[in-house]
């Protein structure tokens, strides 16, 4: 059995929700939310969990990132998101890496932009994290991501049942526990913006998708059991959007 998070069946499951090369909400769309207001062309960018590769073709493609150095853990992930980036073209402006769970693996100020998309709910030690974006970002640099957060620290039955349901190393913190962090590396320009009102009505337009054609069609690839366990997550996860508990979320940061 598998030992990875992410093997492909979850991979073609979750692709098939949320888009092409994407394992988290929104899509190129929910890129460009994040990155709001910011210029990236020319510009290097750490990917912190590139996932399927879905982000980094949006980061080059859509934002003019000169040259994105995605990292993840997982070798199913890196192997789709390879496939991914060579099939767009992009292997001259795209480097995959597999890292250790750890300190990040480059030089002090490396990187105009430190990002990431929903990963970072994977690492749940917020302060040595924030510490090593501060390392790795050129001074002025700016860490611009999204992460699914949780409203407070003491969590719900509820909440706790869902977590479970996943399946993952999910490690979240509250909104507060993130600010703190970037804070104490001396981050400045902080913003922290709930997305829970988007994604709490996206989630139930998910599951009826999943329920409908398709379902049918990730079902040939996956199994059908394998899409009704998923749905039965989505079922769990609506319930704990809706109280505020899972509270995805923007997160930004300069460094001084």
């Amino acid at each position: 059995m598998s030992e990875d998070h992410y093997p492909p069946r979850l991979i073609a499951m979750l692709e098939a929700v949320w888009g092409e090369g994407f394992l988290s909400p929104g899509g190129p769309d929910e890129v460009a939310r994040v990155l709001e207001g910011h210029d990236l062309r020319g510009k290097s960018v750490l990917d912190i969990g590139c996932g399927a590769g879905g982000i980094d073709v949006a980061l080059v493609t859509n934002h003019g990132a000169g040259y994105v150095t995605g990292i993840d853990v997982e070798d199913p992930v890196l192997t789709r998101a390879r496939a991914l980036v060579a099939e767009k073209g992009l292997t001259d402006r795209i480097g995959l890496v597999k890292v250790a769970p750890g300190p990040l693996p480059f030089p002090p100020g490396t990187f105009d932009v430190v990002f990431s998309k929903d990963s970072i709910i994977h690492i749940p030690d917020k302060m040595a994290l924030m510490a090593e974006v501060s390392r790795v970002l050129k001074p002025g640099g700016w860490f611009l991501a999204s992460d699914w957060l949780i409203g407070t620290e003491d969590i719900s039955p509820q909440m706790a049942e869902y977590i479970a349901s996943e399946g993952l190393d999910f490690g979240m913190a509250t909104p507060a526990r993130y600010g703190a962090a970037m804070v104490a590396q001396g981050f400045t320009n902080l913003r922290i913006a709930s997305r829970n009102a988007w994604y709490r009505e996206e989630a139930r337009r998910e599951v009826a998708r999943m329920k409908g054609e398709l379902g049918a069609r990730a079902a040939s690839v996956v199994g059908q059991d394998f899409v009704d366990h998923n749905i039965a997550i989505w079922e769990r996860m609506i319930p704990v959007l809706d109280t505020g508990e899972h509270c995805p979320t923007h997160l930004a940061g300069r460094k001084p």
